[in-house]
């Protein structure tokens, strides 16, 4: 299967692991990753500000996948919500489609809502199968257990359809397990990062981050894996921040994405899975990791 690989901004500019693992991860499960060329912002950022500014950059991207015959896979949580929310605008809104192609046309594009915008949850658990990736597990993680935390994102919204089920998404867990470790249900699963609070009250978000890690680490969880790279953000990178914002000497919880936990039980090398962009503690998880 192809699929358009869009990476929207924060990855390309901070959480390059996350591309990295993707694309080390992916083609070894039957999926042929096509750049999607000349892409722009989603326009989440603006969608506030100015609405059909959000919507025409969200159009572009869609047209351009049109383009190329594609359907969208966006890695991240709120690229993907943003897609699909403008992608619903667009076809309940004739004026708004109409307005969007003629600021397209002289670039030779149009939108004709032809494609799909597919998250990597669905892509590994309805399209690639829980079987298969089981099947392709050379490292199980036997004995070690691990949060999941899907990203407000890709939960929650509105009526359009989200990866899994808002109230009690399962897919994530079924694909942890699949590589032989365990993750069950905690109070706090579906509780926000709060990064999107960063930019007016950063103590704000750093308290919220940091009471979800501190009882993930007291339930006894090895680590905690995710798919968002703005959860990614406040858990791994601003941990250190987190602890001493909150006095929380002890924290000390690693954080992977699931394309890198996946990518480690394929046996594929840490460096190459950008294990060693993370900057949370997974030295002692590696370790288990290769004991387990």
């Amino acid at each position: 299967m192809k699929l358009a690989l869009y990476l929207g901004c924060t990855i390309q500019t901070e959480q390059y692991a996350y591309e990295m693992s993707a694309r080390e991860v992916l083609p070894k499960l039957g999926l042929e990753l096509v750049d999607l060329e000349d892409a722009n912002c989603c326009g989440y950022p603006i969608k506030s500000i100015n609405t059909f500014s959000w919507i025409y950059l969200s159009a572009r991207n869609l047209a351009l996948a049109e383009k190329q015959g594609l359907n969208i896979l966006a890695l991240c949580n709120g690229c993907e919500l943003s897609l699909c929310e403008a992608k619903h605008y667009l076809e309940t809104r004739s004026d708004l489609k109409d307005l969007a192609n003629s600021m397209l046309r002289p670039e030779g594009l149009r939108y004709a809502g032809k494609g799909e915008v597919t998250h990597v949850i669905n892509v590994l658990h309805d399209i690639v199968g829980v079987d298969k990736i089981k099947k392709l597990v050379r490292k199980p993680l036997k004995g070690l257990r691990f949060a999941s935390h899907y990203g407000c994102h890709a939960i929650w919204t509105s009526n359009l359809k989200r990866p899994d089920d808002p109230e009690d998404p399962q897919k994530l867990e079924e694909l942890i397990r699949a590589l032989g470790a365990d993750s069950e249900d905690y109070p706090e699963r579906l509780e926000c990062c709060g990064s999107g609070l960063a930019m007016f009250s950063g103590k704000t978000t750093l308290s919220i981050a940091g009471s979800k890690l501190r009882k993930v680490q007291e339930y006894g969880f090895d680590g905690m894996i995710t798919v968002c790279p703005f959860c990614m953000k406040i858990f791994d990178a601003r941990q250190k921040a987190i602890k001493a914002s909150m006095h929380e000497f002890s924290l000390n919880l690693p954080i992977l994405y699931y394309t890198q936990l996946l990518g480690l039980c394929m046996g594929i090398n840490a460096e190459k899975l950008g294990l060693n962009l993370n900057l949370s503690p997974i030295d002692s998880l590696l370790r288990k990791i290769e004991e387990a």
